[in-house]
């Protein structure tokens, strides 16, 4: 009878690529007990692969490596020497090695030829008794991290002798590729004639390294080479340069490589190739997105398709393709990279209905996602960007870019916000720094001639406009002496040109036939400016709110904030706050980590700590979702009697545009505001977000994380019935 061995790995270097991916799974689903050992945890390992700890083969955090390759491979050379000795029988394999059929070899010794002629042994593949002489002799020369190997060339032994005897031996970091590697188990296979235990060249390496590229052609190509002899079949990790240059860190169309992934259910876009030695790719971009959700992603250049298609398979994100030209002007036809970009989502599962072309300037909408690459700044005039910027851009966008040196990018971004740096390359001749802008607060300032006048036009006879310190500004505009709504902008609003504002609200509450006041920011001041309060005080001391019957406070995240803590100059008010912080003073909240901005303002005082402040008002009802840590943290501050906390769980902080997007967010906050809103209501609205894709979609996936497998399974059966949620079908193709 066959005997059938156990594999082991290694992994060193964050979440698997779909390459590894597949190999793991490649042995799990063929029925071949496979270890994956590693340092750290490692988010995207396929089920059934075994999970060990690396330390308990080697305890140590020297992660040595090639240098001028930037690889681990030598870490991993020295670490399989060390596990085949701990763990007798068992084989080591590459992570790049795709199980064809089980290995089953008798013999501990397990390794193959990778070159035609019979000489040059490889690693990739490795089994040895766990007590034999070469095992021995290898460990005991890896000992020596100065060692000078007698298989290297003889000139180069030379040199490295003479080094070392000027006291300078060369650190096996710096030695060449496979010192550790194919050329020592060469080395010592003939050293000790055990060329007879070396598997033929079919076994391990029928489509050897100079034969690699045949993975990424015609399957047909790859496939003709494969013989019954061969059981694990090397994939060669270098494959992943050309899969991130020429083909997004994906499988190319109609390869070998693509065969495989469909075999094995691997969706290579969830987990794109993101680097190779030093080089990184677009895909990689998708670590650096620093936001919790992404709603819309926009593409300004057609050069961002691996990180897009990224960001929709992680977000399930609307694709924004804007049609200008490197002038960043709209023409008529389309540019010559939409066709074939549009074909390349829609080839990897991104919904036509998710892809809109934007083919004018009238159609760009704020999106969450900015791509810039190799544009404007890069290969064409950073000022042309502006337009995009100024139309896109909210308080929580994230732009990607590439900037060239002597461009004039970075000072023209300062208007915009802070850089961050994630790489630097050379491109004919010139520095390209690769960045991720984030948006700065706007600058307190007032609203010049034109924002005066549309104000006093805004208000009316009847009404007020009062324009204050650092941008801050009241707008009256009265219409009933029945109810009276008080509004706050929250932080994308703040960032709108001041002569194409409106105060927050401001058409929802103008159909209901309320009167107003519009509190408008200067800036991310969270309202913490004495002008406000002195207003304030005014109001309640002249009895401006006594000649409404009812007065509602309403804001959404700082706007929310405003809006619980300045209802003490309206006793008895109702206030409707989505999102709400309930201070941003540190040294009551230490555990709030966004908003730096206003870190260093004083909240105290009577319209300091909305949660303890709003105590007078009648009724505060916070909407929050539960599962975002710090904004529950936030509404859990808020215990006062007259609180009504509403849940939303699993919409996130901008829950507000969920709940648009159901169609429930209307009839919630007029009933919130005019008083009717009971919880019970509330939640009856709320069960529309059963049938809601975003919802359906961090429901599964809150099941999936909590490791809740069979209800994971049941919810995304029940989800798939309703309607065809790309996100939750990928998700099961992986249960």
């Amino acid at each position: 009878m066959a005997r059938r061995r156990e594999v082991g790995t290694l992994w060193i270097g964050g979440p698997l690529s779909w390459m590894e991916q597949l190999c793991l799974k490649s042995f799990v689903d063929k029925g071949q007990k496979i270890t994956l050992f590693s340092y750290e945890d490692i988010p995207n390992v396929p089920d059934g692969v075994i999970r060990r700890d690396g330390r308990e083969i080697i305890d140590t955090d020297d992660f040595i490596k090639y240098e001028q390759k930037n690889s681990f491979a030598l870490f991993a050379d020295w670490f399989r020497l060390h596990m085949i000795h701990q763990c007798p029988g068992m084989i080591w394999i590459d992570t790049d090695v795709y199980c064809h059929r089980p290995m089953d070899y008798d013999s501990d010794y397990v390794f193959g030829y990778e070159l035609p002629g019979e000489h040059r042994v490889n690693n990739a593949v490795l089994g040895m008794p766990a007590d034999s002489e070469i095992l021995r002799q290898m460990i005991a020369f890896t000992d020596d991290r100065y060692s000078i190997a007698p298989f290297l060339p003889r000139k180069r032994q030379g040199a490295m002798r003479k080094m070392a005897a000027k006291g300078k031996p060369v650190h096996i970091t710096e030695q060449p590729w496979g010192v550790w590697g194919p050329m020592m188990i060469t080395h010592y296979v003939h050293a000790l004639k055990l060329e007879e235990h070396v598997q033929p060249l079919n076994a391990f390496y029928p489509i050897t390294f100079p034969e690699r590229f045949k993975f990424m052609r015609r399957a047909e190509l790859a496939e003709g080479l494969i013989t019954d002899e061969t059981t694990a079949l090397h994939l060669w990790a270098s494959n992943k340069r050309q899969l991130g240059n020429n083909h997004d860190g994906l499988a190319p169309k109609d390869s070998y490589l693509e065969r495989l992934v469909k075999e094995h259910n691997i969706n290579p876009a969830l987990s794109p190739i993101k680097g190779r030695g030093k080089t990184t790719f677009d895909g990689a971009l998708i670590d650096d997105v620093d936001l919790g959700e992404v709603s819309t992603v926009a593409d300004l250049t057609g050069t961002a398709r691996g990180f897009v298609l990224a960001l929709h398979h992680k977000f399930d994100c609307d694709v924004h393709l804007v049609n200008a030209n490197r002038r960043g002007k709209f023409k008529e036809g389309d540019e010559a990279w939409l066709a074939e970009y549009t074909k390349f989502l829609t080839d990897h599962e991104v919904p036509e209905d998710r892809i809109k072309i934007i083919r004018s300037e009238k159609e760009l909408r704020q999106v969450d996602v900015i791509c810039n690459l190799s544009g404007y700044g890069d290969r064409t005039r950073v000022p042309f960007l502006a337009k995009f910027l100024d139309a896109c851009m909210h308080s929580d966008t994230r732009v990607f870019m590439d900037v060239r040196k002597g461009s004039g990018a970075f000072p023209f971004l300062k208007n915009y916000g802070t850089n961050t740096v994630l790489s630097t390359r050379e491109d004919d001749g010139d520095e390209v720094t690769r960045i991720r802008v984030t948006p700065k607060p706007p600058e307190p300032a007032d609203g010049g001639e034109n924002w005066d006048r549309l104000a006093t036009e805004l208000a009316g006879n009847d009404g007020w406009y009062r324009s204050g310190t650092n941008g801050h500004s009241f707008l009256y505009m009265p219409r009933s002496t029945d109810t009276l709504v008080v509004t706050f902008d929250n932080l994308d609003i703040a960032m709108t040109k001041r002569e194409d504002r409106r105060p927050w609200g401001y058409s929802f509450i103008k159909e209901q036939g309320w009167s107003m006041l519009g509190v408008l920011a200067g800036g991310w001041t969270w309202y913490r400016e004495q002008w406000v309060s002195d207003q304030f005080d005014q109001l309640k001391k002249d009895g401006f709110f006594k000649q409404f019957n009812r007065v509602a406070f309403y804001g959404a995240s700082m706007g929310g904030y405003a809006a619980c803590a300045f209802s003490p100059a309206a006793p008895g008010c109702d206030v409707v706050a989505i999102s709400p912080q309930s201070t941003v003073d540190k040294s009551v909240v230490p555990w709030e980590s966004r908003y730096k901005v206003v870190w260093d303002r004083d909240f105290s005082g009577k319209y300091g700590d909305a949660a303890l402040v709003s105590k007078k008002a009648n009724r505060v009802s916070i909407l929050y979702d539960p599962y975002e840590p710090l904004d529950a943290q936030h509404a859990a501050r808020f215990t006062g009697k007259n609180v009504q906390h509403l849940r939303a769980p699993l919409l996130g902080h901008r829950l507000g545009s969920s709940l648009n997007q159901m169609g429930i967010l209307s009839p919630i906050i007029l009933g919130a505001l005019d008083g009717t809103l009971t919880s019970e209501e509330y939640y009856k609205l709320l069960r529309t977000r059963k049938t809601s894709p975003r919802y359906q979609r961090e429901l599964f996936k809150k099941a999936v994380s909590k490791g809740h497998t069979d209800l994971a399974k049941s919810l995304g059966e029940h989800i798939l019935k309703q309607n065809p949620n790309r996100a939750v079908r990928l998700g099961m193709r992986a249960l």
